[in-house]
């Protein structure tokens, strides 16, 4: 409610209202009440004479000329100050225009020659705000500068600290207090406030995506898709580099894995480039599976391999575990089903320069374990294997569906066993919605494979998917008789040389 304070018969009647939005601002004039007149404005009379517009900067009057003006708290600012105005709820086709919006910002004016002087001690009181200059230029006077002050800080002079004053002093600086009305626009607020201002109130926001080179992949809830082509363009308008904003319609398809899309907003390309770890991949996102929050799970295994090592990716993808690997002159057999998988992990392994690394196939995931992958194994864990002194690990990144090509290692191999400390280390990806997911990997891999893997087995937690959903990475080496045929297990005594346990954290 707006306050009318009096400070003498002839003194004038000040309107006064917090900073904040208004629609319609108006010029505080001064203006002589007489002593018979009431006090109190009656309906349809003003205090004002005649509305005008309002300037860029007027004056506020210093508090303590004005004891009984009431204290303002900050928790009395309007929180929405700034928020996109409000009646763009509801909008499905975005209008940049209908984001315009007048603020009253406190500021402060000093001579320009000591603006950098004076901004090392006004870091508190100064406007943090993305988008907005904290400095701008005085309107009326081109040797003086406005410096923007933060809203709910800043009400007077009495709000500087003792510090801030006494720096104000030694330079010759009024604390005066000024207001500067400014406009925003769609380009002054982040994609996640014009969202919220924009989907009905309470129910959730999307602000976050994958970002797969120039494309935004969002995955939209049922709520949103009414607004999800403005939702697009948000996205591409505020994240620089983004030309292309799509949303998944299905879930991944387990045989190829990729997904069917949705061109929300932008161009329709879907050839794209990637930088991961200092590797670059380029592939028609469209036809091939990416994720670039396993980022730091593609790193956490190039870690575990030594010069030397030998590494099977059973469903290699674009190349993202297998080209990282080649490159510490590891020895690498990558493998994916997907046709346009295989022909980009062929183009990214020449441009990663590890083409001769690597050898690559396009079977089923079991034909390759059953076919290239034993071969090798016959001959990396023959009788000449005591003198190998490198390791051999197997990755399967199919998180739907990998735990079940687990039984493809029973009985794969002939001949006698090699040494336990030789034998492959698998690292085996699986969803779970367990409230235990841990051990429900385990007892589901451990079951495959006909034997418990509760003793012999690290389980890394990679990252949360969904709520109640954990991506997981079961290791664990295959027990010797579970890859030799003719092989006696003992179920109860059965324990693998302990691998080292892998420290649990999400990558978000």
């Amino acid at each position: 409610m707006e306050t009318l304070l009096r400070w003498r018969p002839r003194c004038p009647w000040i309107l006064w209202r917090p900073f904040g939005f208004s629609r319609r601002l108006l010029t505080v004039k001064r203006c002589r009440v007489p002593e018979s007149e009431s006090l109190i404005p009656t309906a349809g009379s003003s205090l004002i004479q005649k509305p005008s517009r309002a300037p860029g900067i007027f004056l506020l009057d210093q508090r303590k000329r004005f004891s009984t003006m009431p204290e303002i708290e900050t928790n009395q600012r309007d929180p929405e100050l700034f928020s996109p105005p409000s009646d763009v709820r509801g909008m499905t086709k975005l209008d940049r225009t209908a984001f315009r919006k007048t603020v009253t910002i406190p500021v402060l004016k000093v001579r320009k020659e000591i603006v950098n002087k004076l901004m090392q001690s006004l870091k508190r009181a100064a406007l943090k705000r993305p988008g907005i200059k904290r400095v701008i230029e005085d309107p009326e006077d081109e040797g003086s500068r406005l410096i923007m002050l933060d809203p709910y800080k800043m009400f007077t002079d009495d709000s500087f600290e003792k510090g801030e004053l006494s720096t104000l002093k030694q330079l010759n600086v009024s604390p005066q207090i000024s207001r500067y009305n400014m406009e925003l626009t769609y380009e002054n607020f982040k994609s996640e406030e014009i969202l919220r201002a924009v989907l009905p109130e309470g129910q959730d926001v999307t602000s976050g995506f994958s970002r797969v080179g120039h494309i935004a992949h969002l995955n939209l809830r049922d709520h949103q898709l009414p607004f999800k082509h403005l939702i697009g363009q948000v996205m591409i308008d505020k994240n620089p580099g983004i030309t292309s904003a799509v949303n998944k319609i299905n879930n991944i398809d387990n045989t190829y894995r990729n997904f069917q899309m949705e061109v929300l907003a932008g161009e329709e390309n879907m050839m794209t480039k990637v930088r991961e770890n200092n590797y670059t991949y380029e592939f028609d996102f469209s036809k091939v599976y990416w994720n670039p929050r396993l980022s730091t799970e593609h790193s956490r295994i190039t870690q575990l391999l030594k010069p030397g090592d030998v590494l099977f990716d059973v469903f290699a993808g674009v190349g993202p575990f297998a080209i990282p690997v080649a490159k510490k002159n590891c020895t690498v057999f990558a493998n994916d089903l997907n046709p346009e998988s295989h022909k980009w992990l062929l183009h990214n392994c020449k441009l990663n320069k590890v083409d001769q690394k690597v050898k690559i196939f396009n079977l089923d995931g079991e034909d390759f374990l059953q076919g290239p992958v034993r071969e090798e194994l016959m001959q990396q864990l023959g009788p000449l294997s005591k003198e190998r002194k490198h390791s051999v690990h197997i990755v399967m990144n199919l998180p739907a569906k990998a735990i079940e090509f687990l039984s493809a290692f029973k009985s794969l191999l002939d001949g006698q066993p090699c040494s336990s400390e030789l034998l492959p280390i698998v690292h085996c990806y699986s969803f779970s919605k367990d409230a235990n997911p841990a051990k429900d990997v385990q007892e589901r891999a451990g079951t495959v494979l006909g034997i418990s893997l509760e003793a012999c087995s690290s389980v890394h937690l990679v990252r949360n998917v969904a709520p109640n959903k954990e991506m997981l990475c079961i290791t664990f080496r295959i027990p010797a008789a579970i890859l030799y045929k003719n092989q006696t297990l003992n179920l109860e005594n059965h324990e693998d040389p302990p691998l080292k346990r892998q420290r649990t954290d999400k990558d978000f």
